[in-house]
């Protein structure tokens, strides 16, 4: 039997339909009850999985349609997090009304997670389908709710920053294992926060916070890998990395090859989901740090509707078999369609169009 991650895959996401947006909306206004709105919920997972199964996928998941961020429904959940609204400029000088987080009080994982009661939900509708779920990595809480954020540095709740690393290792010791009772054998962490790494922008906003950047790829990597350490032999568990996807726009920019050896030596992954669908991504030659993972090359985008020219696309799985052997290589989009409720700026239409000639390239190259 083959194991994920396959030869055709995606990241997580799809876009929201429009009564999914509706309701959302009518709840947050208290016009509908929570008890409505997950039952709207169910019903348009269940139409997005019949979709899925129906293209052809070995693998499905919720389309993340219960969350609003792609990260923060997950991080809030935990014990000791606090999220709260602000108005940011990131994503190319673009001013938005964002959330983020910090650390309010020592953290550990959520026996009563949501996100365990959610996956239950979409296996129940899966049926013997394998669904794959994705959270948030370890890492985007240090970056973001201790690193860079400001509530954090003016009321630290930890002494020493080793006693963090620890709780944070429990925690994503603990949610593995959690998901792993309640069923989960495709487990995805999703970890932006290693972009930053390699963003001379936020490598200066890091040290103007007192953080080493380079130390910290050795200390992102210690933590996954530690987290890891508790992973079962019968679970797969996926890293995905982008620079950022926000309707239609990104985050950070630069090349993998600061991270590469660090990241790729975490043997305990079964497979990387990288972006490589533009000149921001450089070329395939950090894929020489692989080992014995797959690697699920992000190729198509998800942030425009135009479809890539598929033999260009064939030339660059072809261009990066010489780092990588091609067994070793799969094909997927580059991001979710919606790491946020808002969604890319494509159609529905687009977004099956794109995952068509995502599948349809696989065929013909991997079979």
């Amino acid at each position: 039997m083959e194991k994920a991650p396959f030869r055709y895959d995606i990241v997580g996401s799809f876009l929201r339909p429009e009564r999914l947006k509706k309701a959302r909306e009518d709840y947050f206004n208290q016009h509908i009850t929570k008890e409505e709105l997950t039952v709207i919920e169910n019903e348009e997972i269940k139409k997005l999985i019949d979709k899925q199964k129906s293209m052809g996928l070995k693998a499905v998941t919720d389309g993340e349609f219960r969350r609003r961020w792609w990260h923060l429904d997950f991080i809030q959940a935990l014990n000791g997090i606090t999220v709260y609204d602000k108005v940011t400029t990131g994503f190319q000088g673009k001013e938005m009304n964002v959330q983020g987080s910090f650390i309010s009080s020592p953290i550990s994982f959520n026996e009563h997670h949501p996100f365990l009661e959610h996956f239950h939900i979409t296996q129940e509708i899966a049926g013997n389908a394998l669904v794959k779920q994705t959270i948030p990595g370890p890492n985007m809480i240090y970056l973001d709710s201790l690193i860079l954020s400001p509530q954090y540095k003016e009321h630290p709740v930890y002494v020493d920053i080793a006693d963090f690393k620890k709780d944070l290792i429990e925690t994503y010791q603990r949610a593995i294992l959690a998901f792993y009772e309640a069923g989960c054998r495709y487990l995805q962490l999703d970890d932006t926060s290693w972009g930053a790494l390699f963003s001379s922008v936020f490598r200066e906003r890091i040290e103007a916070c007192g953080f080493d950047p380079d130390q910290l790829i050795k200390e992102f990597g210690d933590i996954t890998e530690a987290a890891l350490e508790v992973k079962p032999s019968d679970m797969v568990i996926t890293f995905h990395i982008c620079k950022g996807n926000f309707q239609s726009s990104w985050l950070y920019e630069g090349f993998y090859d600061i991270i590469a050896e660090r990241l790729f030596s975490i043997d305990a992954f079964d497979g990387f989901f990288l972006e490589y669908d533009d000149e921001r991504s450089g070329d395939f030659s950090p894929l020489k740090y692989i080992r014995h993972q797959k690697v699920v090359l992000g190729l198509i985008t998800t942030k425009t509707a135009q479809l890539e020219n598929k033999e260009t696309i064939k030339n660059r799985i072809l261009e990066a078999s010489q780092y990588l052997p091609l067994e070793q290589l799969c094909l997927s989009p580059q991001c979710g369609f919606a790491s946020t409720q808002e969604g890319n700026h494509i159609t529905l239409q687009q977004q099956w169009d794109k995952l068509e000639h995502v599948i349809t390239i696989a065929k013909e190259i991997f079979e």
